[in-house]
């Protein structure tokens, strides 16, 4: 979505960064020193096209939180600051942690090829020759199995439910006619969630289980992850939240903003469709970064930028003026997140804001980059 469906109103898209080649969990938190100028960048992302913004910021053991504008277009509530949302492709990041852990346990290799796993699943010609690790990091050629089923960001059918299959079939079949993919497998990089939809079926193969059952079992339970969970079907948002909207257009022309808060999410399954919170997802990324979820070798791997693009694997990556940084976007129906640490997980930033605000066509990207900026590189 945004130019890459289910991916980021994406950090390496929104901002001049350059990619990048290749701790342990904070005590109690004190007041960082910057909260004032935290605070007022982040009420400029309300004020330049978001309804409402919330953020967590961590330097070291300091700690801010804070939210600005409302929950709803009618202005009565202050987004909360403790809301959960739709966190899009950061998803993909909690795949691909568990498709790494299944490698360190000798359960499946990067070289492997989805065709071992799951024959016949991409029909064209090298098809078969496509990698884990390609899946990983977008070097597969998969076409995109989202063209055809979005108006912008919203899905045309929002309660129907998809499973992973089906997904592919969009991909990889044009009615009985087989697709080619978009190059040879590893000679080139192309975002695509039917990449992460692939890997969420090689999961379930590998294991016997779900990816959302992994991802709970290996992930949000050990790591307490109390506002974190992956919906299926379910359209709801339980708990304190912010309404997301999307622009509909009338037919006069002119667009207005309809509430997308309720709504399937497995059209984005393996690739986008967790709910959480800035601060569990800061804590997911503090405890992967600081080697509590993965061996050295797969986080090596993770972290590592071989394609010369930006990606590692099932993270992004890029540099601000303090040093490299790493993790990933998500943007969904009415929501857009950045979440994004430096490498040894000492200072992060996780921010999700709700578009729309006054204009329909204002952009709180740039605002929210600026924030994200001021919080990874304190002065």
């Amino acid at each position: 979505m945004k130019g890459s469906r289910f991916g980021a109103l994406a950090l390496l898209t929104v901002c001049a960064l350059v990619p990048t080649a290749g701790g342990a969990v904070a005590a109690p938190p004190t007041a960082v020193s910057d909260a004032t100028a935290l605070q007022a960048a982040l009420d400029r992302v309300t004020a330049t096209g978001a309804v409402g913004a919330v953020a967590e910021v961590r330097q070291g053991d300091a700690v801010w939180r804070g939210s600005s504008g409302t929950s709803r277009l009618d202005g009565r509530h202050a987004a909360p600051v403790d809301g959960r949302f739709r966190a899009g492709s950061v998803t993909k990041t909690f795949t691909a942690t568990v498709v790494l852990q299944l490698v360190g346990e000798g359960r499946l290799r990067l070289s492997d090829t989805a065709e071992r796993w799951l024959p016949g699943l991409v029909p064209a010609p090298g098809g078969d020759r496509i990698t884990v690790r390609e899946l990983l990091q977008h070097a597969s050629g998969l076409p995109e199995y989202t063209d055809g089923l979005l108006d912008g960001d919203a899905p045309r059918d929002r309660f129907h439910t998809w499973t992973p299959a089906e997904l592919v079939r969009r991909a990889v079949k044009d009615g009985d006619r087989n697709r080619p993919l978009l190059f040879p497998p590893g000679t080139d990089h192309h975002y695509s969630n039917t990449d992460y939809i692939v890997l969420g079926m090689i999961v379930e193969k590998v294991t016997g289980r779900s990816y959302r059952t992994e991802i709970d079992r290996r992930i949000i339970r050990p790591l307490g992850l109390r506002d974190t969970r992956l919906p299926g079907s379910s359209p709801f948002i339980t708990g304190p939240h912010s309404h997301g909207y999307e622009p509909v257009e009338k037919g006069d022309g002119t667009l207005v903003p309809v509430d997308y808060t309720t709504v399937n999410m497995s059209i984005a399954g393996a690739a986008g469709e967790i709910i959480s919170t800035t601060a569990d997802l800061d804590r997911f990324f503090r405890v992967l970064l600081g080697g509590g979820l993965l061996r050295p070798a797969e986080l090596r791997e993770m972290t590592t930028d071989t394609s010369g693009a930006g990606w590692g694997l099932g993270l992004e990556m890029a540099t601000l003026p303090c040093g490299t940084i790493v993790g990933h976007g998500g943007g969904t129906p009415g929501y857009r997140t950045l979440s994004f640490h430096t490498l040894d997980g000492t200072r992060q930033v996780t921010l999700d804001w709700t578009d729309w605000g006054t204009d329909g066509d204002a952009d709180a990207g740039p605002a929210a980059l600026a924030l994200m900026t001021a919080g990874l590189c304190p002065s």
